[in-house]
Order: structure tokens, then C-alpha cells, then sequence
């Protein structure tokens, strides 16, 4: 992504009218937090890193995690999520030390369309996660012979991950459907 052409608009102030007080500032759609460029939108792609990070290393680190197909697909999906979040996340660092927002509608519609497919992934891989925990934990009573305790928190560690990258993605979705 070539940042140094039309994909970043600078952040103008809103001007005051003849020296009066200045009308209420009004919040756009582009200003809200949460948005790329913004420091609520790094919060949350540095969460977003974080919980599918923990996700990751812990399930990567049971010996028999890959014996079952939905732990591997957590493994897949989490890392999907880890390199999606780390490079948004470097992008809103920049943003932020430019001081300029990322309004492009091709940006924008890149950012929701990688975040809806990640979020979804990870989503999809935590639910069928906690099936099979619950199958060894619940059904199976097998716990004793496994890594419950690890596949649990793996689990609750992509749900948290997903919870993170959902508002990302309902935010840049507002910001496309509202153009």
C-alpha cells in the first residue's frame, strides 16, 4: 500500500466563525473511535493481536493439538488473525504519526473486507474448538488424559479475539455502507 498518494487525507480543524465561540463540535463518521487511524482503532487491532496471539501460543504449545482438525484450524485461523492485526496495526501507527485519518474507499473497503474474512475464520474455529472441548471435557470425561485446561483457554482466548475484531469490522462496514 503506497501511503504517500490519496489512500490518507490529512485531519483538517474545523474553522470558527467570525471569532466567535465555535458551534458544537459535530462527530463524523471518519472521527469516531474505533475507526483506522485512530488511537481507539489501534487499541483494537493491538487487542485483536494480543488475544489471537495467546490463542495461538497456547494451543501451538499441547503436545496433541494436532490430532484434532478444529484445534489445527484454531492454530490456522488465530495466526490469520495475528499478521492481519499486526499489519493494521503498524499501518494506524503510521497514521497516527502522520496525523492523517485512512478514509480511501478502496482502504476502507480492503480493511472490511479483511476483517469481516478474519473475524469470521476466527470465529468459525473457536466454536468448533469449543465443541470438541466440551466433547472431551463434558461427554468423553477424558480430561485427565488431555490438555483441557489449555484447549479451554486457547478457546476462550479466540472468542475474546473475535469480540475484539468484530467492532473493527462493524465500523469500517458504517464507514463503506455510509459513503
Amino acid at each position: 500500500m503506497n501511503v504517500s498518494h490519496g489512500s490518507v487525507h490529512p485531519v483538517e480543524d474545523v474553522p470558527t466563525t467570525d471569532g466567535a465561540v465555535p458551534h458544537p463540535l459535530r462527530v463524523r463518521m471518519k472521527d469516531l473511535p474505533g475507526m483506522p487511524g485512530t488511537h481507539g482503532g489501534l487499541a483494537l487491532r493491538l487487542s485483536q493481536l494480543f488475544f489471537s496471539a495467546a490463542a495461538l501460543v497456547v494451543m501451538a504449545t499441547t503436545s496433541d493439538f494436532p490430532s484434532v482438525t478444529a484445534f489445527c484450524y484454531l492454530v490456522a485461523a488465530t495466526g490469520l488473525q495475528c499478521l492481519w492485526s499486526c499489519s493494521l496495526a503498524i499501518v494506524d501507527v503510521y497514521a497516527l504519526l502522520v496525523r492523517r485519518t485512512l478514509q480511501n474507499h478502496r482502504v476502507v473497503c480492503l480493511f472490511t473486507l479483511g476483517d469481516g474474512m478474519t473475524s469470521t475464520l476466527t470465529f468459525a474455529a473457536a466454536c468448533a474448538s469449543a465443541g470438541i472441548t466440551v466433547l472431551i471435557d463434558n461427554d468423553l470425561d477424558s480430561c485427565a488424559h488431555n490438555h483441557c485446561a489449555q484447549f479451554e483457554t486457547a478457546t476462550a482466548m479466540a472468542f475474546i479475539s473475535w469480540f475484539t475484531a468484530l467492532p473493527s469490522f462493524l465500523l469500517n462496514f458504517w464507514s463503506l455502507a455510509s459513503r
